[in-house]
């Protein structure tokens, strides 16, 4: 998942990014490790704080747009 790159790219820390999404730093951490899978819930919210979609985030595609 890009999510690590899109944190770091936008300089938002892990426990800023888990505050904002009401998550725990420590889901993020794992995340972006990826020795945890974000749920469909998440991955919207994890896709409209970065304005992605989602197939960006889960590298399926190397084209950020969303499709509304």
């Amino acid at each position: 998942m890009r999510l690590k790159e899109l944190r770091k790219k936008r300089k938002v820390s892990q426990l800023k990014l888990a505050l904002d999404l009401q998550l725990n730093q420590n889901t993020i951490s794992r995340y972006e490790t990826g020795a945890r899978e974000a749920d469909y819930n998440t991955l919207i919210k994890l896709a409209d704080y970065f304005d992605v979609s989602i197939d960006y985030l889960l590298e399926r595609t190397d084209n950020p747009k969303r499709y509304k």
